[in-house]
């Protein structure tokens, strides 16, 4: 088949019974486009009209299934700050400010769900002071570029808190009309640092076997679909194929991920990698760079795991026929996209209209291209002209802002501090 053909066609998600319109996924990312005071925590994580707008775009670009996010569930554990944040102790109304964002998003049919997060140990420093873990460990300094303090155990009662977070931030979503939620157990964060053995050192039902690290996970599963009934609201989560570092989450956990993840009626899961210690955006095997996609050979591994959940792989996908490539080898069901998106908004709208075959190729040393992606997103969402990092003139004007070598055109980019642009 024509790999447009290919990449045209519908998915149906096997629980929901909700169908994605082609085989794009937008991913989380951080935006920093909502209301930020560090001094007034209370009134952080609104989203505004430019997070509206940015939503609006990316809708407009037809991505299949729209991710917001990331959004914290807790006001003190933040990814970055600037993030939309739905927390139960927020005094406005968050089912009615989130709304707008998602009818945008929504508008030219397209499915949206919203990734839900809790940072834990990675929380910055600048953000908590007290940062809290599945046990004592610390973030290592310098990690994306951030300095951390060490995290010390959350309570059993911290822990239930926690899921009925997730599961209050459910229902906010689901009251404002969004399709679903995804959880991020992914990249290091709070639920990725309970599925590791490396992180996670508790020696009670929340740690030790897999089935006492992913406990909370299924808890909060649980938890959401006792918040929101209804079976038509997707249930999705980010998991890790590998932590790519010793002792850490491994293939062997993910196997038995996917297949407990299935059983709880997940309608979508994610594939990802790494931590904010160990960078997996990057080509770790000479055998996946034909195939693009950097977890492309864990995915083979996972499918056969699979019977009804449909399986999506972020990273590393640019061009049509890679993308295609890993559809009809039924190595995944869906492409996930990030910062492509951030350099082209509409490129699935493109692509499906046959106007270009890839993306945009990003010319910028790997280390400035995630932070690069937030002032994108930012010049996106002001109705301005995005950075073209396919050129060197363009690469070395955002170099330039990056460095502090020249101000950014954009004074709304600058509320938000750079340093630490993070990983969805």
């Amino acid at each position: 088949m024509d790999p447009v053909d290919v990449l045209s066609q519908p998915v149906k998600l096997p629980f929901s019974g909700k169908v994605v319109p082609n085989r794009f996924l937008k991913s989380a990312m951080t935006e920093r486009l909502c209301t930020w005071d560090p001094d007034n925590r209370a009134e952080c994580g609104k989203p505004t009209e430019a997070y509206v707008n940015l939503y609006k775009k990316w809708g407009e670009g037809q991505t299949g299934m729209i991710v917001l996010g990331n959004v914290p569930v807790h006001r003190e554990f933040l990814e970055a700050a600037g993030n939309a944040i739905i927390d139960k102790t927020n005094s406005w109304d968050a089912v009615e400010a989130f709304k707008p964002v998602v009818a945008a998003a929504k508008a030219h049919g397209m499915l949206v769900i919203a990734q839900l997060t809790h940072a834990g140990r990675q929380t910055a420093a600048h953000i908590s002071e007290h940062p809290v873990s599945a046990s004592a460990t610390k973030t290592p300094d310098g990690a994306m570029g951030m300095t951390f303090k060490t995290a010390r155990a959350m309570t059993e009662e911290e822990i239930w808190d926690a899921i009925d977070r997730w599961a209050f931030a459910s229902e906010v979503l689901y009251k404002a009309g969004a399709d679903g939620v995804q959880l991020h157990g992914a990249h290091g964060y709070l639920l990725s640092q309970f599925l590791s053995p490396r992180t996670n050192l508790r020696t009670d039902q929340w740690g030790g076997s897999f089935e006492n690290r992913s406990r909370i996970v299924f808890e909060t599963l649980k938890a959401i679909r006792k918040r929101v009934p209804d079976e038509a609201f997707i249930l999705s989560i980010k998991i890790n194929s590998h932590d790519f570092i010793d002792g850490g989450f491994d293939e062997q956990d993910c196997t038995a991920m996917v297949e407990r993840l299935e059983a709880a009626r997940v309608d979508l899961i994610e594939l990802s990698g790494g931590t904010y210690e160990t960078s997996a955006f990057e080509h770790k095997k000479e055998s996946t760079i034909r195939r693009e996609g950097f977890f492309v050979e864990f995915a083979d591994r996972m499918r056969p795991h699979l019977k009804q959940s449909v399986l999506c792989v972020t990273g590393g996908f640019r061009n049509v026929g890679p993308m295609a490539d890993a559809i009809t080898r039924n190595t995944c069901q869906i492409i996930g996209l990030g910062r492509p998106l951030c350099a082209e908004p509409d490129l699935p709208k493109k692509i499906l209209e046959r106007q270009v075959t890839g993306a945009k190729e990003n010319v910028l040393p790997f280390q400035l291209q995630i932070v690069a992606a937030v002032l994108q997103i930012h010049a996106i969402a002001e109705n301005a002209s995005v950075y073209d990092v396919s050129t060197k003139e363009g690469a070395d004007e955002i170099g330039d802002i990056l460095q502090g070598k020249k101000a950014s055109p954009r004074p709304e980019s600058a509320k938000y501090p750079l340093v630490g642009s993070g990983r969805s």
